[in-house]
């Protein structure tokens, strides 16, 4: 096997801390941060993307966010549902809105020029949503239920919004999507909506237009003077850990596999070391029909069908570190519980050149992640609320004791286990050692 230090290495590696910083600025307009970010080339389409701090994790009652983010593109002052879709058709552009724990995305691509139409609209969502109650029974609701269901058809998706509850309880662990235990009245969406749209909780990423012209366009759409204050808070988050266990439905789709999260947190911001500690543990392969070299995928690949993916899933004051992993069968999935447990605990012995080959793999990741849009958005629009643009994170300090101290900390915290299949079968977590 070559050595990393034999292959020729390009310039990129060591600058890429400032690749994500060309040709991209921050302004404020009219009270809002504006992050405008020109293509290195000619562009015949543009974006733009209102980031606002109205996660779930900011939410007064369960479910609002999720609400919410339907209610976007509904009947505004200036125009109706329909009319904002057959405008949006004409133009020839495409409306979103996306949810995180942390913020609502509401989107806009267009061809390049039609900002000052696309950036009207959705202003006018922000500024005067009428936020109708034949609106929310007949268009948001059903569609709220109806993804909340399809959440709820794919195992490895409860268990991580189930890992988010265990871990950080509120806040960081409330749940992405509504639940119809607990109704969410009109009244509930308007103090919610009202709370998330001031201006000093919104700001605007745009994508193929300069931060001059956005600039311009946004004091045009969103009006001039100060900024108003946003009344919505939420709690620091703290990791607690814990443990879940779920039948997995017999209605649910053959798809639908036994699976297990097993995962640790901090409370404070992902490091470096826990990035590259992702790609140590892998389970992913980076050749096409290979089961891929890595302690996970080889611990994986033992049993046909499985899975056993490391993740790190980082927020501004928190991050979560596990593996999902899933079988065929619930005892399959035991059998793969039991050998994933012992690679975690045994996470932190690594050797130099293993180190080396995931670094490279965690810069790449870093820098690619905002080659697409919505992989720049989701850096840039946490960013621009803070006045600031998307840095590439630096390596530089990432060494194999450096992670295995990280290792050891991140494992000294009580484990978070969510186990969705047949419980009889499946492992409680004292069981694997945890």
């Amino acid at each position: 096997m070559y050595s990393l230090n034999r292959l020729p290495r390009s310039a990129a590696l060591k600058n890429s801390a400032n690749l994500l910083r060309r040709n991209a600025s921050t302004t404020s307009a009219g009270g809002v941060n504006v992050v405008g970010f020109e293509n290195k080339g000619p562009a015949a389409t543009s974006s733009l993307t209102v980031a606002i701090k109205a996660g779930s994790r900011y939410e007064t009652t369960p479910g609002v966010a999720h609400v919410l983010k339907s209610f976007a593109y509904k009947a505004t002052a200036s125009a109706s549902a329909l009319r904002t879709a057959r405008e949006a058709e004409l133009y020839g552009g495409v409306l979103s809105a996306a949810l995180t724990r942390e913020h609502l995305l509401l989107s806009a691509e267009f061809l390049r020029g039609d900002e000052e139409h696309f950036l009207n609209v959705l202003a006018s969502v922000l500024s005067s949503s009428q936020f109708y109650q034949h609106e929310l029974n007949e268009l948001v609701l059903p569609v709220v239920e109806a993804e909340t269901i399809s959440a709820q058809a794919i195992p490895s998706t409860i268990a991580l919004d189930l890992a988010h509850s265990l871990a950080f309880r509120r806040g960081l662990g409330n749940s992405l999507y509504a639940n119809k235990n607990y109704p969410v009245t009109i009244d509930d969406v308007k103090s919610f909506g009202d709370a998330a749209f001031a201006k000093s909780n919104i700001a605007v990423v745009g994508t193929g237009i300069s931060t001059e012209v956005l600039a311009k366009a946004v004091g045009n759409a969103f009006g001039a003077g100060t900024s108003s204050a946003s009344k919505l808070s939420t709690p620091q988050a703290t990791y607690y850990g814990g443990e879940t266990r779920v039948p997995l439905d017999i209605h649910a789709p053959a798809t639908a596999t036994p699976t297990m999260v097993i995962a640790f947190g901090t409370s404070s911001p992902a490091s470096a070391d826990l990035k590259v500690l992702k790609h140590l543990l892998g389970g992913e392969t980076s050749v096409k029909w290979t089961p891929g070299a890595s302690p996970l995928a080889q611990a994986a690949d033992k049993i046909p069908g499985a899975s056993a993916k490391a993740f790190l899933l980082p927020y501004s004051d928190a991050a979560l570190f596990g593996v999902v992993l899933s079988a065929p069968t619930s005892a399959q999935t035991k059998a793969l519980a039991q050998e994933v447990a012992s690679i975690v605990k045994g996470a932190g012995e690594f050797k130099e050149e293993e180190v080396k080959r995931a670094i490279a793999k965690a810069t790449f990741e870093d820098a690619a992640s905002t080659e697409t849009l919505p992989g720049f958005v989701a850096a840039a629009g946490p960013a621009a609320l803070v006045g600031s643009v998307p840095k590439a994170q630096s390596f530089s300090g990432v060494s194999a004791s450096s992670i295995s101290k990280a290792a050891a900390e991140l494992l000294k915290g009580k484990p978070t286990v969510v186990s969705i299949g047949n419980i009889t079968v499946l492992p409680y977590a004292d069981e694997l050692g945890l």
